[in-house]
């Protein structure tokens, strides 16, 4: 959903704030939404942050623009990821499923240097269409901290809360090169088609 639960939320936030203590860090947030975590990620631990959304009236809405350095517009399953320091998938795994879900986390994998974090619901969960964007229903309403475990390679540290677990995979250092450049603002969306 646009908005999600605020669970788990401070729990990514510190991980990614420890990351990029040393030297600032760059995010590919799929699924921003209203803008969440550049919005909780704002500081200096952040170089650059891009956003990945797949239905384009979310940027004008929630004025994504104002929040992040660039955002993307297409379906994570279907395009390129740019490489970024971190990865988050934030409550955006249930609107998949299993199989297209634990496809992309192996992908966002290859594309994060350092780490990628999940966000999920892990209760039953159902949604439908919110704001007329079919993507929001959730496809796989009836994910587990067990069967997450046991879907998600990778996973080393976690928190679960009341709805929403959050994990962490470390990837040590895998991205892309071409994650070089310097921080910037974006003032249009790119629409990447498959």
């Amino acid at each position: 959903m646009p908005q999600s639960s605020p669970e788990g939320k401070s729990w990514i936030r510190d991980r990614v704030v420890a990351l990029g203590a040393a030297q600032p860090v760059s995010v590919l947030d799929i699924g921003p939404g209203v803008g969440t975590y550049a919005k909780l990620l704002a500081g200096p631990a952040l170089r650059r942050i891009v956003g990945l959304e797949i239905w384009e009236p979310y940027v004008r809405t929630y004025r994504l623009h104002e929040f992040y350095d660039e955002v993307l517009i297409g379906d994570a399953r279907k395009i390129a990821l740019p490489a970024a320091d971190i990865v988050i998938l934030g409550d955006v795994a249930e609107h998949m499923t299993e199989s297209d879900a634990v496809h992309l986390w192996a992908r966002c994998a290859e594309a994060a240097r350092l780490a990628v974090y999940l966000s999920i619901p892990v209760v039953h969960y159902p949604q439908e269409e919110i704001e007329g964007n079919p993507h929001e229903v959730h496809v796989d309403e009836d994910w587990d901290h067990d069967r997450v475990l046991a879907s998600f390679a990778g996973i080393g540290e976690w928190w679960v809360g009341t709805e929403v677990g959050v994990y962490e995979r470390r990837t040590g250092g895998s991205a892309r090169p071409q994650d070089s450049g310097r921080p910037r603002r974006s003032a249009s969306s790119t629409t990447v088609s498959s």
